[in-house]
């Protein structure tokens, strides 16, 4: 009897060691300090060019309000470090004295704050912003109106602190306002003014200027001058007339003032179409495939018939040809949702939140990791 009872001990023990063998890894606190929340910039000194690029390319902003500012802080930082060097050189023996010189490196070890468990805690941090987020209505779910609407507030005002940066640097009498006079281009569009994007496309003309001048007083508010820098966002009439003036300019190959079909279907359609899709990476068929479907569009938006689109004619698509902080803001919100909507019902709760936390706080991990977890980097 005894002889078999430790036969029965030993199968019981081998098989445990088995299971335990072969459970699959799990993130553990003792494992959690391998994972790095991995800080990045927004920064960009050339902001009316990167508005004018905005339908081709665009950083999504963090999903948490403190991570933004982090990262909010560290920019600022660059931006002080560019504009020292910009005004003094890159001579160290420039600087008035050894005072003078600022400490570059104060944020750049922000990210230990985020990787030390006692001042930064994923979920507690989600059980924290999920009621914020959940507000219309309020109902436990977060659902994909709401997540847009979150991550266009958090969009906008990092759009705005970045207006009001620059605008300290044009302002040049500290009045609040900019003039067309106290507006300079950058210099590398100054040096390069015939082959430069940001003057064909009239970035840095009076007429931009000026149709951003919403009140016609001759100066940029902060409103307006927000305006200027992300003409995409605006509902300024004037401005909006203004991007589709751009437009004709830029596509306008035969240079007659006016799109043709064929103008429109080489150089404007693809952009509408991406962004009606839903998947705006979607394989598209050959150009005979897609000209029925472009004429048709063509033919919707002129409205006289004489064959060509004018300016007044581009403005229903011009919201496409240049999407805004809220198009970019429901595209994050989408991806969200397909990673961490484990029910599939369309929306989320705190739960299905916490337990995919990665999807709003990016990670990367040591070398020796990689292969135990899984994470999405597409909107970092």
């Amino acid at each position: 009897m005894g002889k078999f009872s430790a036969i029965i001990y030993v199968t019981v023990a081998v098989l445990l060691l088995l299971l335990i063998s072969y459970s699959p890894k799990k993130p553990s606190h003792q494992n959690r300090r391998h994972l790095r929340f991995k800080l990045r910039s927004n920064f960009a000194f050339t902001p009316a060019v990167q508005s004018a690029e905005h339908h081709r390319r665009h950083e999504p902003v963090p999903f948490d309000p403190l991570v933004a500012d982090i990262e909010r802080k560290r920019e600022d930082k660059e931006w002080e470090k560019i504009m020292y060097l910009e005004q003094h050189g890159s001579n160290d023996d420039a600087a008035p004295g050894a005072e003078s010189q600022p400490e570059w490196e104060d944020f750049m070890n922000a990210e230990d704050y985020l990787n030390d468990e006692e001042r930064f805690n994923v979920t507690d941090r989600l059980v924290l912003l999920f009621p914020k987020i959940d507000v219309d209505p309020t109902d436990s779910y977060a659902s994909e109106h709401e997540l847009t609407e979150w991550i266009l507030k958090n969009s906008q005002r990092e759009v705005l602190h970045r207006t009001q940066r620059d605008m300290e640097l044009h302002d040049k009498n500290h009045d609040g306002f900019v003039s067309f006079s106290e507006y300079e281009p950058p210099s590398w569009a100054a040096r390069d003014s015939a082959s430069s994007f940001g003057y064909e496309m009239g970035w840095w003309k009076e007429e931009h200027f000026n149709a951003s001048d919403a009140d016609g007083d001759g100066l940029l508010n902060i409103t307006e001058f927000n305006d200027f820098l992300h003409p995409a966002d605006t509902k300024n009439p004037k401005l909006l007339h203004w991007l589709c003036q751009e437009e004709i300019r830029e596509r306008d190959t035969d240079k007659d003032g006016k799109i043709s079909f064929k103008e429109f279907f080489h150089g404007l359609f693809d952009f509408v179409r991406n962004y009606d899709e839903e998947g705006h990476n979607s394989t598209h068929g050959s150009d005979d495939s897609n000209e029925a479907p472009a004429r048709k569009l063509f033919a919707e938006l002129d409205k006289d018939g004489d064959g060509y689109l004018s300016d007044v004619e581009l403005l229903p698509v011009i919201g496409k040809l240049h999407p805004s902080e809220g198009y970019y803001a429901k595209q994050q919100a989408d991806y969200i949702i397909s990673q961490a909507d484990a029910d599939k019902d369309g929306r989320l709760t705190l739960t299905e939140m916490v337990d995919s936390p990665y999807v709003f706080y990016s990670a990367i991990f040591d070398e020796d990791e990689e292969e135990d977890y899984e994470y999405h980097d597409e909107f970092r």
